[in-house]
């Protein structure tokens, strides 16, 4: 099992930045839900010019973002390795 966190993807219908950062995320193996900032008016208000957004969710319902616009591979990579240390160094 993943020590990976479930993130949260802000997107949009249409955003081909969207599309390449759900692509990204897959071959990467992240645990991730999206969530389209146009079904809810404060999401949209918040992250719309933004999309795509990677959040880790806060026990707040708030989401701290990690990253946002163009999620390459190798920005998504170093997130991960970043993301594992962090996990590793919680258990230690």
């Amino acid at each position: 099992m993943s020590s990976l966190p479930i993130l949260t993807l802000y997107t949009r219908a249409g955003c081909h930045l969207c599309e390449q950062a759900e692509a990204g995320l897959r071959a990467l193996d992240y645990r991730y839900e999206p969530v389209d900032v146009d079904h809810d008016p404060a999401l949209k208000a918040r992250y719309g010019d933004d999309v795509p957004v990677l959040a880790l969710a806060q026990a707040d319902g708030q989401g701290r973002v990690l990253l946002k616009g163009v999620l390459s591979r190798g920005r998504l990579s170093a997130l991960k390795l970043q993301l594992l240390r962090g996990a590793q160094a919680n258990r230690d």
